[in-house]
C-alpha cells in the first residue's frame, strides 16, 4: 500500500486519472462530508471486497481509499484488506476528509 498526500490526490483528480476514490466510513459519515467524486463503500461492510471489485471492474484498477483524518484507522485497514485480496494498485489518502477540507479543497455533504 502506498500513501498519498492531498496534493498528490488533487493532481490525480485534476489530471482525470482513471482511479476509484472510495470513502470507507459509514453511510452517515459519508453523508456528513466526503470528497466530491468519491464512492461510499464502508470498510466494515462484510461484502467490502466484493463491492469494491464490482465498482472497480478489475483488481488491477487504481484504488484510493480514505476516511476521516490522519487519526482514523479505517482507510489503512481497508487498504490492507484490498491488498490481501490481490488488488494491485492500492493507495491510502491518510489525511482523509479533514485534511482535504483544511487544504481548501471542496467537500460535499450535510455537515
Amino acid at each position: 500500500m502506498k500513501t498519498l498526500t492531498r496534493n498528490e490526490l488533487n493532481a490525480m483528480l485534476e489530471q482525470h486519472e482513471d482511479f476509484l476514490l472510495i470513502n470507507v466510513l459509514s453511510e452517515d459519515a459519508f453523508r456528513q462530508a466526503h470528497i466530491p467524486g468519491s464512492y461510499n463503500i464502508p470498510a466494515a461492510d462484510k461484502n467490502f471486497i466484493h463491492k469494491v471489485e464490482q465498482k472497480a471492474g478489475s483488481k488491477d484498477k487504481k484504488i484510493v481509499v480514505y476516511c476521516a483524518s490522519f487519526d482514523c484507522s479505517a482507510s489503512p485497514s481497508a487498504a490492507k484488506q484490498l491488498e490481501q485480496a490481490s488488488f494491485t494498485q492500492v493507495y491510502d489518502y491518510e489525511g482523509g476528509t479533514k485534511d482535504w477540507k483544511e487544504g481548501g479543497y471542496p467537500v460535499k455533504g450535510e455537515g
